[in-house]
């Protein structure tokens, strides 16, 4: 991902720089608690720190996106006034993928008028759909919210790309409105798959105007897991299941966790599991529901392995603005200039792989530096208290994981509305996923 003017893009920072054991037993449950979809209990403190940081994650996703084209912003402020648009311009592709997601939430939970939102999804689609200029179906990454006009320099790319065609099929499997449904099958199924490959198995990161294809791709185990989902399952430009073997798996090893990774930070672990359910599934390479828990599990580890910044109360690295700009930051094994900063979306966006860890630090933070860290939309993208900064900004793909994580800790919505697309369930089959425990 890249982020607007303060940022690198994702990869190139990069690039610069266990699961517990399933239980038998239901536990009882008290007048005060409620199960989630992943089978842990929730306290009513838990529920209610939820219900807020949702609630202020969808307003950012709608008083920061466009009521013309639909497009989201990559980043606003945190402290603007009720129903205040940014006055920055640039908005991401990847936050819009995540919007769209978030509308559905935001009509679920009722936070939103129903009717209003279908009309905001509708414009989305139909712009995205006739107005917005796209490459074999794949966009620009950051454009001009309203113009839709390339911001200098950005490229056409495949990993924003499918972020946004996991917002388009999210929205198209949940609202029962056969203009949605028209719109996001063909945006979509206009996507041309083998033209990103251009020529190789794994597919390019993206293609620019003036030098053409980027010479990096998608080869090696993080967030890439939609890009190829999308593409074998696409039902008119898709690639060959073999294609699921065109990337690598390395492991880690790290305070006794074995498992999947890059050198990479967390938000590998969570973006394609956002939307396609993993969970009790397994390919021939591992489960990868499980390989995220560990993966939290190691990094909640890793970070605790530094006290001199980090406890119980107080951890979470992931790619994120900091004093200096933005950088893509975490560990195991460390990456980037890890300085005491601590990054809410690590712990939001893998609520629903380790609850209780990542609940008791979101709720410990949110006490302690509530004050200067929490604002209209939740928490700021990122904090340092000893060094005395906050970050004034909010993140539209850090907000967007974290909401649909929690949503898909607490009912499991969106792995289940996603998965009703037969696209997506196909895809899985022919990449050779089965049911059932992975064999160790």
């Amino acid at each position: 991902m890249k982020h607007s003017s303060k940022s690198i893009n994702r990869r190139q920072a990069i690039s610069l720089l266990g699961g517990a054991a399933a239980t038998t037993f239901v536990p009882v449950r008290s007048a005060n608690e409620s199960m989630s979809a992943t089978g842990y209990l929730f306290s009513a403190g838990d529920e209610a720190f939820l219900e807020d940081l949702q609630r202020r994650a969808c307003l950012f996703f709608w008083d920061q996106g466009s009521p013309t084209t639909g497009q989201v912003l990559d980043r606003a402020r945190n402290d603007l006034p009720v129903g205040t648009r940014d006055p920055r311009k640039m908005a991401s592709i990847a936050a819009t993928g995540f919007g769209l997601t978030a509308l559905c939430i935001a009509d679920r939970r009722g936070y939103l008028p129903h009717s209003q939102i279908v009309e905001r999804v509708r414009n989305t689609l139909d712009w995205h759909l006739n107005h917005f200029q796209h490459q074999h179906g794949f966009y620009y990454h950051f454009t001009d919210i309203e113009t839709g006009a390339p911001f200098p320099g950005t490229e056409v790319s495949s990993i924003d790309t499918s972020l946004l065609l996991c917002g388009v099929l999210t929205a198209r499997a949940y609202f029962s409105d056969a203009k949605i449904h028209s719109m996001a099958s063909q945006i979509y199924e206009r996507v041309d798959w083998p033209w990103m490959q251009n020529g190789a198995p794994a597919f390019s990161m993206g293609w620019h105007p003036k030098e053409g294809f980027l010479n990096a791709r998608w080869e090696h185990y993080c967030e890439l897991m939609m890009i190829y989902l999308l593409a074998i399952g696409s039902p008119t430009h898709p690639v060959p299941p073999i294609t699921w073997k065109a990337f690598s798996r390395p492991t880690i090893e790290y305070a006794g966790f074995k498992y999947v990774s890059g050198n990479d930070p967390i938000f590998t672990h969570q973006y394609s599991q956002a939307w396609f359910d993993f969970r009790n599934k397994h390919d021939q390479y591992a489960d990868y529901f499980e390989n995220s828990i560990k993966a939290m599990r190691a990094h909640k580890a890793f970070c605790l392995s530094m006290p001199k910044w980090y406890s119980e109360d107080y951890w979470g690295i992931s790619a994120s603005d900091y004093a200096k700009g933005y950088t893509a930051w975490g560990g195991p094994p460390l990456q980037g200039p890890v300085d005491g900063t601590v990054v809410p979306c690590a712990a939001g966006g893998s609520l629903a792989f380790v609850p209780a860890d990542c609940l008791h630090v979101l709720r410990a933070m949110q006490a302690k530096w509530g004050k200067r860290a929490w604002g209209r939309y939740g928490f700021v993208d990122a904090f340092h208290p000893a060094a005395d900064w906050y970050d004034a900004d909010v993140l539209g793909i850090d907000q967007g994981i974290t909401v649909i994580m929690a949503e898909n800790l607490r009912s499991g919505l969106i792995w289940d509305t996603f998965m009703r697309n037969p696209e997506a369930a196909d895809a899985m089959k022919k990449a050779g996923f089965l049911t059932g425990k992975f064999p160790n």
